[in-house]
């Protein structure tokens, strides 16, 4: 059995996280933390649990995440590099959900993340975790950067595009749409009911925090430095991310044969027949990308829809993917949920 600690469990995250490892075969749930909550049943704060996970949380000092095999943090920017050495150290394999890890240029994961790292070095180390470009990586990882949710969902989509090179990387926008749950649990005036029901705006036009983690992505797809311009949107849904992307082709390519292929095998995105329109409902709950390509009137732009559910494939489902991989199982233990309908 995996012997599995979470730091940070009363988000989210943490509890989509918990969700699925519950009923994990091979996964022994040793410590979930929270020092506000500490002593608390888990149970209590998310009666879903109920049955499920008999733990309650405990404090990071008297958890024992030195004895598990694999600690997946589900907390706020900034706290995974705190601890990550130390277990690395025990021998332990990390997980980080948040952003510690993922950008590779340290002045520029400064400049957004507005802090100083405390672990610059293991930043080369850890490996970007997403399975469809990284997947022998991560198998002999230490310490997984698990992407993010609007990252996942933009990537995944322009991909085919930038490897086969016949995008022109100097023109790429995602016009993306998310769900409030991507704001985490923390109470926040514009994530009440009152403010996000009956209501869709856009946000961080002038600059979004997870511009640069799909850059980064974009240029080692293409080779070369890329123009990109991402546009985030609240939309008045609890989960879910559809990405609408648009890009300049050549009119020769048969676009829905590169999806295809380059998809062929991956368990979980799912290219849909030419002329589809993703829902987000169609992958709420379940660890998917579904994807559609258009090439409105025969021209040269085409425009691919993406659709994630944000606390799955975009956080707790591709961190147990990673964790899957790491650890030899099929990719698949504990993620074949199909989506939830209606």
């Amino acid at each position: 059995m995996i012997k599995v600690g979470i730091v940070g469990g009363t988000g989210y995250t943490g509890v989509e996280l918990l969700r699925l490892l519950a009923r994990h075969p091979e996964v022994e749930l040793k410590a979930i933390t929270s020092r506000k909550e500490a002593g608390m049943p888990v149970a209590d704060m998310f009666p879903n649990l109920r049955g499920r996970v008999k733990l309650a949380f405990s404090s990071p000092e008297e958890a024992g995440l030195e004895a598990c095999d694999v600690v997946f943090f589900a907390t706020p920017n900034g706290v995974a590099m705190q601890q990550t050495r130390a277990l690395l150290g025990a021998g332990v394999k990390v997980i980080d959900l948040a952003a510690d890890f993922r950008i590779k240029d340290l002045a520029v994961w400064e400049k957004w993340y507005k802090m100083e790292h405390a672990c610059p070095d293991l930043v080369a180390e850890a490996v970007y975790g997403l399975p469809e470009i990284n997947r022998d990586k991560i198998k002999g990882a230490r310490l997984i950067a698990n992407p993010g949710c609007y990252p996942t969902a933009v990537q995944l989509g322009f991909l085919p595009l930038l490897e086969a090179g016949v995008a022109d990387a100097s023109f790429l926008v995602a016009d993306a749409k998310s769900g409030v749950s991507g704001a985490g649990r923390k109470p926040e005036t514009h994530i009440l009911f009152a403010e996000a029901a009956d209501n869709f705006k856009a946000y961080a036009v002038a600059g979004h925090r997870h511009w640069p983690e799909i850059k980064q992505g974009l240029e080692m797809f293409a080779g070369r430095e890329v123009g990109f311009t991402f546009v985030p949107h609240l939309t008045p849904l609890i989960r879910g991310i559809h990405a609408t992307l648009y890009a300049r082709v050549g009119t020769d390519v048969d676009l829905q044969a590169l999806y295809e292929k380059r998809f062929a095998g991956e368990a979980f995105v799912d290219v849909l027949p030419a002329g589809s329109h993703p829902e987000t409902r169609s992958v709420r709950g379940a660890n998917t990308c579904r994807i559609a390509v258009h090439r409105p009137h025969g021209g040269d732009m085409v425009v691919v829809l993406s659709v994630i559910d944000n606390l799955v494939k975009g956080a707790a489902g591709q961190a147990v993917q990673n964790m899957n991989i790491l650890f030899g199982l099929p990719e698949d233990v504990a993620l074949a949920d199909v989506g939830m309908l209606p």
